[in-house]
């Protein structure tokens, strides 16, 4: 475990990990396939969360580094879906849209869990950022559920996300994954781009039909 703290190089005074390159360069290819819906973004995505855990826990991003276990079990649970959630007809998941109930429930979760692990990690914990932490969070459990079922909004709570996470890293001293997350910020939009455009294509023939 020793050697994933060994230093690459230093960056603005503060020296970069080999977990934290190693998190970059799993952490970008996992976007990239998810961006093209390859089966294989799963597999490299549990690899990057077990990397962060040893990067977060290590900053004190405490809330983030218990994240990565979630994510690990819902990587399990996308990988299964995106292979069989397709149903007998189909040969895998399609790309939909969230409905308007769906949102509701989401959003009721997501305050629910922005106030319990706010004050959790107030109560609990040394943490110094302990909305921010938590926001993140939850953005991230949000965004995840939705690329679970392959819901195109997905990409803009990840974007939401983002947006907030490179400040937090930078804040933390995290150099390299603040700028990873802003690579992400990018691959998000080309993301978006490729769901909603795979949408539409799945949309023009039931409308011809009708």
């Amino acid at each position: 475990m020793d050697v994933l703290y060994l230093p690459l190089f230093t960056a603005f005074g503060v020296p970069t990990t080999l977990a934290e390159g190693l998190a970059f360069v799993t952490g970008a290819v996992c976007v990239w396939l998810v961006a093209r819906q390859h089966i294989a973004n799963w597999g490299i995505g549990i690899a990057n969360c077990l990397l962060f855990i040893v990067i977060f826990t290590d900053s004190g991003l405490y809330a983030d580094a218990g994240l990565q276990v979630v994510f690990i079990a819902l990587g399990v649970y996308g990988w299964r879906n995106w292979v069989r959630g397709g149903g007998p007809t189909a040969d895998a998941l399609p790309v939909s849209r969230t409905g308007r109930t769906e949102w509701i429930g989401l959003a009721g979760a997501g305050l629910l869990g922005l106030a319990a692990i706010t004050t959790l990690l107030v109560v609990a914990t040394d943490s110094t950022v302990p909305f921010w932490d938590a926001l993140t969070t939850v953005l991230s459990l949000l965004a995840t559920y939705g690329q679970c079922r392959k819901r195109v909004e997905s990409w803009w709570l990840w974007i939401a996300a983002d947006v907030v996470f490179v400040p937090l890293y930078a804040y933390k001293g995290l150099y390299l994954t603040a700028i990873l997350y802003i690579g992400f910020m990018v691959l998000c939009v080309i993301g978006l781009r490729n769901w909603q455009r795979d949408l539409e294509a799945r949309r023009r023939p039931a409308e011809v039909a009708a």
